[in-house]
Parts: structure tokens; C-alpha cells; sequence
């Protein structure tokens, strides 16, 4: 028991000496915290031997954890570079998060980097601040230098990629991208992200290159069947189209929108039982019904079928008066029926959308496409057909043969 107690005494002395220097040291006035500490272990042991007192199992426990156990953690966390301080005001620093102090948060945060510039857990957590309060640019410079000292950090990699974006900083952002996929080529929201920005500006070749190297990664993935269908819908490879909506149709059959696609690609096919099904399924959607109830009313005129016409385009006025009645009178197939379409005279709905601004554009291509193959031969549309397969075999050779090329260069 004697024994016992010196050698504590030596040891936890020791340390507490340790401790205070390294505060003179580092003029640190967190090791306060530690030296109180161990001074309360140490007292407990001294109350120990002066009365010749037995201590409860509870108070032997905290003199080990107080006087022993803390300060050689310090002391270890130090040699893996671990500054106390950092450790501290971080810990603060998250405390502050949960309570929504993000004033008390950032004066943490700086402090720590005033102290230490290469504190990659402050900087990248000042940069989550900036981000949340609307400061972009304030957020990137953090992110960057987080990315500086932690190469790995892809997230910090893309965000900083989807902040340039936000700032309309197309160039920047797509440079970072393409750098971040050759290091982390699955990510999946990196390469969402870099296909936007392309369709955006109308690359719709290297968009598809991008979608069709991420599904290698995320075979499951709807929102990259969804956007390559987008694609080459605007490269007027509707087969291609076909094949990326039916897949993303399969992930998700909730997703109207690919049905739709699906529909108008039929319509321009002349495949009209195929287009009527899917768009009676996409009637069941709120955004996209009176185009669904348009369209089939389009359908039934094409078959000659003018009651069930007149039911459908009135259905859809209701719907959507403001939104079809404008389209209703441009289109002359709706000239046999007019006299039976129930125009009102104030016209009610919205032309606001839910649609991205790719997948309107999407949306369109395809309804004007129809609009222009409406009056071809079936002839005429077999060729089409064949014309759209072939860019998709002749696209699918282009890869090859750039991945080919890649491969010989490395």
C-alpha cells in the first residue's frame, strides 16, 4: 500500500510538472483545466496518507483518472500532434453547433486558426458555417484549405465544385470535377453534377460520356438513367432515349416524368397504343395530367376517335385551361373539333413547373419532334429508327476508342 502510494505520488508529481511547462510553453491557459485536475487527484491521495484513510473504490478511481490517466492521454494526443487547445475549442466549437450558436461557433473556430493555420477539423468546419449563413466565397476559401491539407477530403472537393456552380462559375467548376472523378471516379453526385453543367451548356456528347462512366459505379442509380435519357433525347437519338427511360422507368415507376419521355417517344415512333398506355398512366401525376390529357387527346384524332378527342381535350382545359387552351388553338389537328371544345372565358391554372430547366428543354424537343414526324410514312419513321440506332452504335465506337487511346497513353 506504501509503495503503492509513492509510486503515485512520483508519477502523478511528475506529470503535473510535465503539464505546467508545457503551459509556460505554449502560453496555453487550457492546461489550467488539466493542472486543476491533477491537483485534485493529488490532494486525494495526500488526505489518503496524512489520516491513514481507506478511500472509497469511487474516489481511488477518479485520483487515477484525474492524477494518471488524463495527463498521459495529453501527453500522447500531443505526440500524434494533437494540440490540447485545438482539442478543446473544437469540442466547444461543436457544442456550440447543437445549440445553434453559430456566432460563439466562428470565434472558436478563428481562434484555433489563429493559433494553428493548419487545423484541418476548424477550417473545415468554418467552411460548413460560411456555407449554412449564404457566405460562398468565404465557405471556398475554407474548403480549399482544408483540401490543402487533407488531399483525400473528396466532400470538401465537391463542394467546392457545387459552390463555384452556384456562383455561375460553369469553367471552374467543371475543372474540378473532371479532376475529382479521376481520383474518385464513383463518386455519383460528381458526376450528377458535371452532367448538369454540361447539358447546361449544350455538351451533350461529353454528358453522355460522363452519365455512362457513372453507371459502371451505380448501375441502380435512377437520376443517371433519368439524365442520360435527357441526353441523348437532345441529340435526337430517341432509341438510346428509349433504352435510359425504360431503365430509370424500371428503379423508379413512380417517375412520371420518364413515362412521359417514354410517351412522346412512341408518339414519334408511331407506335400510338404504346403512347396511349403510358400516358394514361401519366394522367395520375398533378404537374404533368392536362399535357398527359392533351396528348391523347392527339392520339384519338390521329384514330379517328373524335368523341373520345373532345372528352380528353376537355379534360384537360379543366385542368389546365391557361396552359392548353394557347396550345389548342396553335395546332391544327384540333381544327374537326373545336366547335366542341368547352373554352371558358377567364382562363385559370399556371405555367409554373416543378421541371428543371433541362428536363423542360428535354420535354419540349420531344413534343416538337412530334409535332414534325406527325405527317411522316411509316416508311419514313423505320428510317428514323435505323438513323437513331446507328448514332448510338456509332457514339458507343467513339468511347471505345477513346478509352482504347486512354488506355495506350497510360
Amino acid at each position: 500500500m506504501v509503495i503503492e502510494q509513492l509510486i503515485f505520488t512520483v508519477i502523478a508529481f511528475a506529470l503535473f510538472v510535465y503539464m505546467f511547462f508545457r503551459m509556460i510553453k505554449n502560453n496555453d491557459t487550457t492546461y489550467v483545466i488539466i493542472l486543476v485536475l491533477e491537483a485534485v487527484g493529488i490532494a486525494l491521495n495526500f488526505v489518503e496518507v496524512l489520516f491513514g484513510l481507506k478511500l472509497n473504490i469511487v474516489f481511488v478511481i477518479l485520483k487515477y483518472i484525474f492524477s494518471i490517466l488524463l495527463p498521459i492521454i495529453v501527453v500522447i494526443l500531443e505526440k500524434r500532434y494533437v494540440s490540447l487547445f485545438e482539442l478543446v475549442n473544437i469540442s466547444k466549437a461543436r457544442i456550440s453547433v447543437i445549440f445553434g450558436d453559430t456566432k460563439k461557433t466562428k470565434q472558436l473556430l478563428i481562434k484555433v486558426l489563429d493559433k494553428n493555420q493548419n487545423s484541418y477539423k476548424a477550417h473545415l468546419m468554418l467552411a460548413q458555417i460560411y456555407e449554412q449563413e449564404g457566405g460562398m466565397r468565404k465557405a471556398i476559401d475554407e474548403y480549399v484549405q482544408a483540401i490543402d491539407l487533407n488531399k483525400k477530403d473528396y466532400d470538401s472537393y465537391y463542394k467546392v465544385s457545387e459552390l463555384l456552380s452556384a456562383l455561375d462559375k460553369k469553367d471552374e467548376a467543371s475543372e474540378m470535377l473532371f479532376n475529382l472523378l479521376n481520383k474518385k471516379p464513383d463518386m455519383c453526385e460528381a458526376s450528377e453534377l458535371l452532367g448538369s453543367i454540361l447539358i447546361e451548356k449544350e455538351k451533350y456528347k461529353d454528358a453522355a460520356n460522363i452519365y455512362q462512366n457513372a453507371i459502371k459505379y451505380n448501375p441502380v442509380n435512377f437520376d443517371l438513367y433519368y439524365n442520360l435519357g435527357i441526353v441523348y433525347t437532345m441529340l435526337n437519338d430517341f432509341q438510346s432515349a428509349k433504352e435510359a427511360y425504360e431503365k430509370a422507368s424500371e428503379i423508379n415507376s413512380l417517375s412520371y416524368n420518364s413515362k412521359y419521355s417514354l410517351a412522346q417517344i412512341a408518339l414519334i415512333y408511331k407506335e400510338l397504343e404504346e403512347a396511349e398506355k403510358r400516358f394514361l398512366e401519366v394522367i395520375q401525376d398533378d404537374e404533368l395530367s392536362a399535357d398527359a390529357y392533351y396528348e391523347l387527346a392527339k392520339i384519338s384524332l390521329i384514330k379517328m376517335d373524335k368523341d373520345t378527342a373532345i372528352r380528353y381535350i376537355n379534360t384537360a382545359i379543366d385542368i389546365n385551361s391557361k396552359k392548353i387552351v394557347e396550345r389548342v388553338k396553335k395546332d391544327p389537328i384540333f381544327i374537326p373539333i373545336m366547335v366542341k371544345i368547352s373554352i371558358p372565358f377567364n382562363l385559370e391554372g399556371t405555367l409554373e413547373t416543378k421541371l428543371q430547366s433541362k428536363e423542360i428543354k428535354a420535354k419540349e424537343h420531344l413534343e416538337d419532334m412530334c409535332d414534325k414526324t406527325r405527317h411522316l410514312s411509316y416508311s419514313d419513321i423505320k428510317l428514323l429508327k435505323k438513323d437513331s440506332t446507328g448514332k448510338g452504335k456509332n457514339q458507343e465506337k467513339e468511347e471505345n476508342n477513346k478509352e482504347n487511346n486512354q488506355r495506350e497513353i497510360q
